[in-house]
């Protein structure tokens, strides 16, 4: 089983380098940490005590494995979590926060599990987790993949800004959806065909 800093580590590895992207509202970003999170976490690297994106840039790997396992992992409790789940909503925290867990709650209450969806690992969303993972927790680490693919996929039809990171140029699937299909099982990835039909109405 993969260390959390090993999926860390891959996440960073998965996000790449320096981007300053006007349609990702994430702003100013390098292996995956946004520059909304360097202020967030007062990290002024250049100490001339305004962080932009001079600090962005002068981010290590190093530094940015480092935020994901203590702000991404750790802090949201994401350990409480049935092991066979952490990588895919470890890496969704990384991608979008606390909607992470809140597509992971809303899976639970839709297999019939009582819990609030606040995007919070709690006593209640971690028990209906585990017990939703016996015994086979190949299949509910399935079951969030696709509806991690299914928020992207609902968030590009209502942002057309979005639908570049779900649509490659060349009409191939993109970052989003190749991202979230990592985690599941290969009979659950869409085929070329499928995925053009999800995509169609898109201009």
């Amino acid at each position: 089983m993969k260390t959390v800093r090993q999926i860390a580590t891959e996440i960073v590895a998965r996000e790449g380098g320096f981007i300053d992207d006007n349609d990702d509202p994430g702003g100013a970003t390098k292996y995956g940490v946004t520059i909304h999170t360097m202020r967030r976490l007062g990290l002024d690297l250049s100490n001339d005590g305004v962080i932009d994106t001079k600090d962005v840039r002068m981010l290590s790997k190093s530094e940015a494995t480092e935020i994901f396992v203590q702000h991404y992992y750790e802090l949201p409790r994401l350990n409480l979590l049935p092991a066979a789940i952490r990588p895919s909503v470890f890496d969704m925290y990384v991608n979008a926060g606390g909607q992470a867990v809140k597509i992971l709650q809303l899976l639970l209450r839709e297999m019939g599990y009582e819990l609030a969806v606040d995007g919070v690992v709690g006593p209640n969303t971690a028990q209906a987790c585990q017990k939703a993972a016996q015994p086979d927790p190949i299949t509910l680490r399935d079951a969030y993949g696709v509806a991690r693919r299914n928020f992207y996929f609902r968030l590009a039809d209502l942002r057309p800004a979005s639908r570049n990171y779900v649509r490659r140029r060349d009409g191939g699937k993109g970052g989003w959806i190749r991202r979230a299909e990592e985690f599941v099982s290969s009979k659950y990835h869409l085929s070329h065909d499928e995925f053009q039909q999800r995509v169609a109405a898109w201009v």
